[in-house]
């Protein structure tokens, strides 16, 4: 038989001294971290930060390991003594209470100290002499003692008092109490210490980057008459009724001046014959102004100060959209031609997403000649100027068309300046793009959920989000309907459908939003689309929010309890359950304190009655197969008791799709 080739290698020139200089301690596997710590972690102010890292060394001494943190405006370093959970693995939790970016490492050495005391207790249990073992715990104190600080120091020279005239058993008892071991810690040579670097990154936001239940309107359909422009006094008006629905974030579409030049008509149309269109609020930029600019017939600057101010009485906190895009009458194609792309005909190319042709929208070229730092400095600016009224959450209009490195750059810009500035990218495509836009700064994004619609799908969906490394940055906001998007699901599912989608996205994920006419179950859709008939988007929508069949109670009472129920502020610590039937899902996530569990059943299918034997979770209590737990229903506001893991629902869309119970352990159990 042929025999292989080998690869002739060269001996190394690295002499042995320069080798012995690399660490002799592992740091390895740290988490959270973020593609090594290129990109920050993600954890929201109150809420503890554990840490976790492998740490070992060659031979059996004992390592002592600690978190070293600090925010990036602190010079000092904290410290947060580790401790061993099992196979070299470390643990210990950090508590931020400032919001904005911090850094975080691990470093371990050696710890003599430690290690002496335990062979020194397993020599004892062995009845071996420990003459020379006491001698030389007395000179690892006394040298500890020549390089301690003076409080240290003092402790150390006690304990050699009390050793000079100790018999054997008491000096052991001495050298291995634990208050002596902590001293010695601080106070003795760190052999061999490492400290693994670059430090990794950790950005502590707001709670609301976390959680929050969103509404999205258009300002100009808060009007009771089509031909009426709706204005910022009339969303004050709609006020009330979205926080009675429990809503925490109002997101307006574009507020800035439309541009006349192809201006669209009803249902994407180029009807340039009809000058009474609105247009599309996308199609940014006029004579009268562009990004820092106010639609004249929304009101003025002033207006949106008492929208802003109102909103913030009845507990809503605005969101505005960020549209990077203008239209062909943006002030800025005159001021600044090299910030596009000019065609051969002088022309400038409109915007496409294939078959959608968008021929009122033209796109910036980022990297145009002068656009840097021109054209990134006046984007950031656009933000500055909205924050400096009062906005602090910014949903960013299609992100992935635009460069990356722009995006981490701008969003670092704002965040230095105000870290509490939140952004929510919109961006459905393709999931390594919408995870990159996650780690570059976004806080919140858009998810596949608006078409995960069967149980596996969405099982394997959410099993992703909530164990994968993607927990640590991306953080999913569940619309359950857009302007852009008239999901298949609700088109024909009647008003069950929306009740399905609705339960779903308020309690899988901390973070939901619908846009305005999903409580009246708006589906007419544009023929074999996902769009809207009669898009809002291009024309004034009047509604009536008490139309028959709305569902409105309903939505309100799941924000309710949404918000008094801290399990389902996040989509972390999602568990899916056995309930015997492809279509009832089952779900739950324990309460912070872990007494209680939120059990989550949800039937997908709008049409017919469900029924199926689940299995209630009794082992999270490590509780037997037998025993009972109280249930409160959290929807019809009734206690009853179960006995037994295996119990029987039936879900039916006629009455309620799903079901929410709050899930308590009995005493005695």
């Amino acid at each position: 038989a042929q025999r292989a080739g080998q690869i002739d290698v060269r001996p190394t020139k690295v002499k042995p001294a320069r080798l012995a200089t690399l660490p002799r301690i592992v740091i390895d596997n740290v988490v959270p971290a973020v593609d090594g710590g290129r990109f920050a972690a993600k954890r929201v102010i109150g809420e503890a930060v554990s840490i976790e890292a492998d740490v070992f060394t060659d031979g059996h001494e004992l390592l002592a390991v600690e978190i070293l943190w600090r925010a990036v405006d602190e010079h000092d370093w904290r410290r947060v003594p580790m401790q061993l959970l099992g196979n070299d693995r470390w643990h210990a939790t950090i508590a931020p209470n400032r919001i904005g970016r911090y850094e975080f490492t691990v470093e371990a050495w050696w710890d003599n100290y430690g290690t002496f005391c335990r062979d020194l207790d397993l020599k004892r249990a062995a009845g071996s002499d420990l003459s020379v073992e006491i001698a030389e715990g007395r000179q690892l104190l006394e040298r500890a003692k020549e390089r301690a600080q003076t409080g240290v120091s003092k402790v150390i020279a006690s304990a050699l008092n009390w050793l000079r005239d100790a018999s054997v058993e008491t000096s052991v008892d001495i050298l291995l109490c634990l208050d002596l071991r902590d001293v010695m810690r601080e106070a003795e040579e760190r052999h061999f210490r490492y400290r693994r670097e670059p430090a990794f990154l950790l950005d502590v936001e707001r709670p609301q980057a976390a959680y929050g239940s969103w509404y999205e309107l258009f300002p100009r359909s808060a009007t009771d008459a089509p031909h009426r422009h709706g204005t910022f006094d009339d969303v004050i008006r709609r006020l009330p009724a979205i926080r009675d629905m429990g809503f925490d974030v109002l997101y307006l579409t574009p507020i800035h001046p439309i541009g006349a030049t192809n201006r669209k008509g009803k249902n994407n149309s180029l009807r340039t014959e009809q000058p009474n269109d609105v247009g599309s609020p996308y199609a940014i930029g006029s004579s009268e102004g562009g990004h820092d600019a106010i639609h004249r017939e929304l009101g003025t600057i002033e207006d949106f100060r008492r929208l802003r101010d109102a909103a913030a009485e009845h507990g809503l906190e605005l969101a505005l959209d960020f549209a990077i895009q203008c239209s062909p009458d943006h002030p800025w194609l005159k001021d600044h031609p090299e910030w596009f792309n000019w065609r051969p005909d002088g022309s400038v190319r409109y915007a496409e997403n294939p078959p959608k042709k968008y021929e009122d929208i033209v796109n910036f070229d980022c990297y145009a000649n002068d656009a840097i730092p021109d054209l990134w400095s006046a984007l950031r600016d656009v933000v500055l100027f909205w924050v400096s009224e009062g906005v602090r959450i910014f949903r960013v209009d299609n992100p992935h068309t635009k460069p990356l490195p722009f995006w981490e750059w701008m969003i670092a810009e704002v965040r230095a300046r105000h870290p509490d500035v939140i952004f929510l990218s919109e961006a459905f495509t393709r999931p390594k793009m919408m995870c990159r836009l996650a780690k570059i700064g976004f806080s919140q994004s858009y998810t596949y959920f608006t078409w995960r619609n069967l149980k596996q799908e969405l099982t394997n969906y959410f099993v992703e989000l909530t164990t994968s490394d993607v927990k640590d940055y991306f953080r999913p906001n569940l619309f359950v309907n857009t302007p852009d998007i008239n999901p298949h699901f609700l088109q024909t599912s009647g008003r069950p459908g929306f009740l399905i989608r609705a339960a779903l996205a308020t309690t899988l994920s901390g973070l939901w939003g619908m846009y305005s006419g999903f409580e009246i179950c708006e589906a007419a859709a544009l023929p074999g689309r996902e769009e809207y008939l009669d898009s809002e988007k291009y024309e004034i929508r009047v509604r009536r929010y008490d139309a028959p069949g709305n569902i409105v109670s309903e939505i309100s009472k799941l924000n309710r309890i949404r918000r008094s129920h801290p399990a389902l502020q996040s989509h972390l610590g999602l568990r899916f359950y056995s309930a015997h039937n492809d279509q009832i899902i089952l779900y739950g996530k324990p309460l912070p304190a872990r007494g209680d569990l939120i059990l989550v059943a949800v039937s997908l299918d709008p049409f017919h009655a469900q029924e199926a034997t689940i299995e209630v979770p009794l082992w999270e209590w490590n509780l037997p197969d037998s025993a009972s737990v109280t249930v409160r229903d959290l929807m019809r506001d009734v206690t009853s008791a179960w006995h037994g893991k295996l119990q029987r629902i039936r879900l039916d869309p006629a009455d309620l799709p799903f079901a929410i119970w709050r899930i308590t352990p009995r005493s005695g159990d």
